[in-house]
């Protein structure tokens, strides 16, 4: 079974900005897919977002190679094409994360598995939906944070912040991911993209953040709806372009 509408399928999407990116999406008349490993949670989610549109949920664990596979199976049987793959599902551990000189090796291990392989696993797996669709469009949702322009610069806002170099190191490694994946695709219509969503209210930072994570989804969807002449292999957020 295929569709004629664009469909859109989003990782840890059950809250947060990817949440948020799937209400926005849903409303502009996208098929939103919720990939979620909590059933439960997926399916409050989808029950919440469904006066928004068509919202439905896959089961998907970034970190379970069968799932992942699984997913873009049953993806793939009933919408068939996919226009736009965003891989929002991301994890920071607190007070196990820190500076390079501390920092346990399980506790990169871990992260890199969510941030980093995880966002590798569900492209491959994703990939040839994204291949079929028109013009294809991929988001990895990653942070200023794993910027090292941004992390030796003594006048960057992330200086007030403490190191906490899993997290960053994952997101710096999705980067170089989104650029590799960018020339791999060059002379393709498909663009991919990383983008930080800014400092939002999340799980992820106790919510803590200074904004809405409606705010973060905006620059989420600027991305997964980019025309044709938009960038491709690039990192931005709402002010622009962020150095690598």
């Amino acid at each position: 079974m295929t569709t004629t509408k664009q469909t859109a399928l989003i990782t840890g999407a059950n809250k947060g900005i990817g949440f948020e990116t799937a209400r926005q999406l849903a409303h502009q008349g996208f098929t939103v897919w919720i990939g979620s490993r909590d059933q439960a949670r997926g399916e409050a989610a989808v029950k919440e977002l469904s006066v928004d549109g068509d919202v439905r949920i896959v089961g998907l664990d970034v970190t379970d190679a069968d799932s992942v596979q699984a997913a873009a199976a049953h993806v793939g049987d009933a919408t068939g094409p996919l226009d736009v793959l965003i891989n929002n599902a991301g994890i920071a551990l607190g007070a196990e994360d820190g500076p390079p000189s501390t920092i346990g090796l399980d506790t990169i291990r871990r992260t890199s598995d969510v941030n980093f392989y995880g966002v590798l696993r569900v492209t491959q797996a994703f990939l040839p939906l994204v291949r079929q669709a028109p013009a294809g469009r991929i988001v990895n949702v990653s942070s200023t944070s794993g910027s090292i322009t941004a992390l030796v610069d003594p006048e960057s806002p992330l200086a007030q912040f403490p190191l906490s170099v899993a997290y960053s190191s994952s997101k710096t490694f999705l980067n170089a991911l989104t650029a590799s994946f960018a020339v791999e695709l060059r002379g393709t219509p498909i663009k991919i993209n990383s983008v930080c969503p800014g400092f939002n209210e999340t799980d992820i930072n106790g919510n803590t953040g200074t904004q809405h994570p409606s705010e973060g989804a905006k620059i989420v969807v600027r991305a997964a709806r980019l025309p044709a002449d938009g960038p491709s292999g690039t990192f931005f957020d709402e002010h622009g372009v962020v150095g690598w």
